[in-house]
């Protein structure tokens, strides 16, 4: 890898991946990095079968359940082989696999709608996403152009097409990587020191720790990141938030409040899609190989 003029500028303090979207996922202590993202990364998700529409908690009416229930996988993934099979875990403590026959029963009877556990993203993907009434959280005239409905409490909800910047087959939202910094979550309690802004919430691939202060890492767009000697990302955007960051998870409150503060103070202009709350990055492999917990992270480009 060649990495030029780099700074050193923190060290990788969590790695994570989530093996089903939406779902919560699993804190690893090194992970495969590829040009479709973490190994095992989003490889499954489940498939609303009344619409054909990507199950996401962006719209919590429907789908806010889905933070109950926990992914992992039976087998570890292998990079370019198929989706490995994955167990799923129900608040009760039921768990059921990907193997099961009867696992779009157990899964459609918890959320209450019928849904396929699926490997395979549909070729057009979409999801819906719930706007909250947080002022600068995105661009208007997109909320009104993406918008298909109106909740019972008068939020618009859209309808998004997924996975812009992935590889065809993916269920990410956008791009294969995601980082965050733990600066920015320090500044957004500093900001609100009564907020719980957890890491979990915002479901990054790395949480980068000793990065400095502040929103350290808005002034990584453009410029690559070295995440230990094998890989490189090639940061692309800032991560626009959105109304799963404010959902109710484990120990963690629903606070719609947490919103507020990133779209209060971190609002940036991404080119050609107008002005967005933000908090972490998007980004692409540009070298290939493992991350693990305390590699160093570099700055250079």
């Amino acid at each position: 890898m060649d990495a030029g003029v780099a700074t050193v500028v923190g060290r990788v303090g969590q790695v994570w991946r989530f093996p089903v979207k939406s779902m919560l996922g699993e804190r690893l202590e090194q992970a495969e990095v590829t040009s479709a993202g973490v190994v095992g990364d989003r490889s499954w998700a489940l498939v609303d079968t009344t619409d054909g529409k990507v199950v996401s908690a962006k719209n919590p009416r429907k789908w806010a359940r889905t933070l109950e229930l926990r992914a992992s996988y039976l087998e570890e993934p292998v990079a370019g082989g198929p989706a490995q099979p994955v167990s799923i875990e129900l608040p009760d403590g039921t768990v059921a696999t990907s193997r099961d026959a009867g696992i779009d029963g157990v899964l459609s009877g918890f959320l209450g709608r019928d849904v396929h556990l699926e490997s395979v993203a549909p070729q057009q993907r979409t999801m819906e996403e719930t706007w909250p009434d947080v002022e600068g959280l995105a661009p208007e005239t997109f909320i009104e152009r993406t918008r298909i409905d109106t909740g019972v409490d008068g939020e618009t909800v859209s309808d998004i097409a997924m996975a812009m910047a992935a590889p065809p087959g993916t269920f990410f939202d956008l791009s294969v990587l995601h980082l965050v910094t733990e600066a920015t979550l320090q500044e957004l309690t500093r900001l609100q020191p009564d907020g719980a802004f957890d890491v979990r919430r915002y479901r990054p691939n790395v949480l980068v720790e000793g990065a400095g202060a502040g929103f350290v890492e808005n002034g990584w767009v453009g410029r690559r990141v070295a995440l230990g000697d094998q890989v490189e990302v090639q940061v692309s955007l800032p991560t626009m938030r959105c109304i799963m960051t404010t959902l109710a998870m484990e120990d963690l409150p629903r606070d719609p409040s947490l919103l507020r503060t990133i779209a209060s103070h971190n609002r940036i202009e991404i080119g050609g899609l107008g002005t967005w709350a933000c908090a972490g990055v998007y980004g692409d492999a540009a070298a290939q190989g493992t991350v693990a917990v305390g590699d160093e992270v570099r700055l250079s480009g």
